[in-house]
């Protein structure tokens, strides 16, 4: 224990005379899912934690003004309950209107860290996963780097109904979750995270990737494209996905993977 002390003390004089840095080389990259994460965090921040706050300080006025009149100081406790029942429905219908917003985003995330963690898990060793990539006004959820190409990677989680069968149906130009059109193209997404991360390599590499979007929709089965069509997008589940990456020739250099790699490390790093 002495000794101990006597390290931590010749380290504090030591700090104390000279400036400090970080030991790492280089910031951790990005989760998945973090741009929804910190989405999340700031609707809850503006919107629960501001209402409640509200409300609070409400209550505690009227608890104040009834005790004053317990008390026989001068009450005023008609208005501040008044105020506080009126504080806590405005807290209340703030927080129920965000409600589904903050379950779509729960949602969202969840998916995107599941994919995440399933390609970190089953990747190749000469594969290269990147999450959360983020744009200008957007971000690519996940970014696979391979000798079968790279593969800018979409998520789009959806609920389920409890009951009945459940699938996706791609047709080679649309999608239909369950018979529905998704509220947003998924596809058109797909392609425009494509472009970008096919440029951005481009620019930074010069070099022309293979890049190919794809969109996942976790733990749905989705149905592929008859006649054995091969659109420029690729909708698919997490496990067909990396069934189809396998599939694909091998045509990018093990020393582009790696440039390809390291550049991505590059910029994530300046976006930190």
């Amino acid at each position: 224990m002495p000794n101990t002390l006597g390290r931590m003390e010749s380290e504090t004089r030591l700090g104390s005379k000279k400036a400090k840095r970080s030991p790492l080389k280089q910031q951790p990259l990005r989760l998945p899912g973090e741009s929804l994460s910190d989405e999340r965090e700031e609707l809850l921040y503006s919107e629960v934690v501001t209402a409640a706050m509200v409300a609070v300080f409400a209550v505690l006025d009227a608890g104040l003004q009834w005790w004053q009149f317990l008390t026989d100081a001068p009450p005023r406790p008609v208005p501040a309950t008044v105020l506080a029942l009126g504080a806590v429905a405005w807290a209340t219908f703030r927080v129920l209107r965000i409600r589904p917003r903050i379950h779509a985003l729960n949602l969202g995330l969840s998916g995107e860290r599941y994919v995440g963690q399933y390609l970190d898990a089953h990747k190749h060793p000469d594969w290269h996963v990147f999450h959360d990539v983020p744009g200008t006004g957007f971000n690519v959820d996940h970014i696979l780097v391979s000798p079968h190409g790279v593969f800018a990677v979409e998520t789009k989680t959806y609920s389920k109904p409890a009951a009945g069968q459940t699938s996706v149906v791609y047709d080679g130009t649309k999608v239909l979750v369950n018979g529905h059109t998704p509220d947003r193209d998924p596809v058109a997404q797909a392609r425009a995270v494509r472009d970008w991360v096919r440029q951005l390599l481009f620019d930074t590499t010069a070099i022309n990737y293979p890049v190919r979007g794809v969109v996942v929709f976790p733990g749905w089965y989705v149905e592929s494209p008859k006649g054995g069509l091969r659109p420029d997008v690729w909708v698919l589940n997490e496990k067909a996905f990396l069934k189809f990456v396998e599939n694909e020739p091998a045509t990018v250099k093990t020393e582009d993977v790696a440039l390809a790699a390291a550049r991505l490390v590059n910029y994530l790093t300046k976006c930190q």
